[in-house]
């Protein structure tokens, strides 16, 4: 058996300015997913921590340091003193870095159900860290990932929920993503950030995609008519408009 992988980099040839990503089975029997890179690739498991390790019998590092805060509260009373030194918060940080990867290539791959479960670790691990680091340089570090986090689970959902033709859950999704991204930007004293956010554009794009897609309501169609009118200097047509709105809005009430 040869450890040289160079005749599988020549079969799978790295492109530049794409993401290359694919399925495969491994000799274990397991899907596995593989990212090309410009050196070479990176082998994650579909499932589970990304490298298939278990850190003390448990499916993530995360998931061993949540079992040891519950095992404080339960001795302790509560949460007061339980602390991540920084080792543990380099572990996690090792550790999201890896579910970033697998995120962002089930992403290409169109798994959206992975893509916001590993986003969502991400997350998790970046509010365990924040309330329990002892230092304030572990507490703060991984925040300025947040906006992207957050940007790329929105991702996942509404296209999820376009899939599945659900143009309203996918609007409802993606303005969650928006208030909870200026949110991070607030909370840091931040908001000249707004204007200038990658991760906001993209959301704001997004949503007036999804926007166009939703059909107008006969209320809203008549809003847009009555506009059309006045604009246009076309008063008597306006008058008439207005009062239908006012008929439509009756029927509502």
């Amino acid at each position: 058996m040869t450890l040289d992988i160079s005749q599988a980099l020549r079969d799978w040839p790295h492109e530049p300015s794409q993401i290359t990503v694919r399925r495969i089975l491994g000799d274990d029997g397991r899907e596995k997913i593989q990212l090309r890179l410009d050196l070479g690739l990176l082998q994650m498991e579909a499932a589970g921590r990304p490298d298939g390790q278990r850190p003390h019998g448990h499916e993530s590092v995360l998931d061993y340091y949540e079992h040891l805060l519950r095992c404080h509260e339960a001795e302790q009373g509560g949460a007061g003193g339980f602390q991540l030194d920084e080792q543990a918060c380099e572990l996690l940080r090792a550790e999201a870095v890896m579910y970033y990867h697998r995120y962002l290539a089930c992403f290409v791959l169109e798994d959206y159900d992975a893509v916001e479960r590993d986003t969502m670790h991400n997350l998790r691990l970046m509010d365990f860290c924040g309330r329990y680091a002892a230092e304030e340089s572990d507490r703060l570090i991984l925040e300025q990932y947040r906006p992207y986090v957050l940007m790329m689970c929105a991702r996942a959902r509404v296209r999820r929920a376009l899939k599945g033709n659900r143009p309203r859950a996918a609007r409802k999704a993606v303005r969650q993503a928006i208030a909870e991204v200026e949110g991070v930007y607030r909370r840091f004293g931040q908001e000249e950030l707004m204007s200038t956010s990658g991760e906001l554009t993209v959301l704001r794009a997004l949503e007036r995609e999804i926007t166009a897609r939703i059909p107008l309501s006969p209320i809203q169609k008549l809003h847009k008519q009555l506009a059309q009118a006045v604009a246009d200097e076309r008063y008597e047509d306006a008058a008439e408009i207005r009062d239908r709105l006012e008929q439509l809005s009756g029927r509502e009430d």
